[in-house]
């Protein structure tokens, strides 16, 4: 009895998850990521902040452009991740929007950990680049894109 009532539980954990996953950015995924860009772009300064989004005159729209698309993609991980375990989802959760609960709190953590990343990332080859430029050009080349390379590439590396 208790295995079908596991088994209910997470079926009905699951479709949601499923719903959830492949969708487009939603307006709030826009909203949050207006909010990182406007936290990456205080912390690494503006003409860093353009130069991560390829020197583009529209380059806060670029941010919240990628950075939505991220948010929705952490939200569809979360989604999943919160309906693994069911057992352990409804004692850490409770029982009132708890699916919600978990999958916001996942997001919202998985997103400022990126956010945070980005920071330490863009500010690590901003001194490179200015402590020597042509190892930062010879590694990263001299293109419009070769800050957003090396900011990448800083974070692939921090994250993995």
């Amino acid at each position: 009895m208790r295995r079908l009532i596991l088994l209910f539980v997470t079926a009905v954990l699951v479709v949601p998850a499923l719903a959830v996953a492949g969708s487009p950015p939603s307006p709030a995924d826009h909203v949050a990521a207006a909010k990182q860009c406007a936290t990456e772009r205080t912390a690494i300064g503006a003409a860093a902040f353009k130069a991560l989004y390829a020197n583009k005159s529209n380059a806060f729209g670029k941010c919240v452009s990628t950075l939505a698309q991220k948010n929705e993609q952490e939200r569809s991980n979360s989604a999943a991740q919160c309906s693994a375990d069911a057992a352990a989802f409804t004692a850490q959760w409770g029982h009132k929007n708890a699916f919600g609960k978990c999958v916001s709190a996942t997001a919202k953590a998985a997103a400022a950990a990126r956010v945070q990343a980005t920071i330490n990332a863009a500010k690590a080859c901003s001194t490179l680049r200015k402590a020597d430029a042509a190892t930062f050009n010879q590694k990263y080349g001299t293109s419009a894109n070769a800050f957003g390379k090396c900011v990448s590439a800083n974070v692939k590396h921090s994250t993995s």
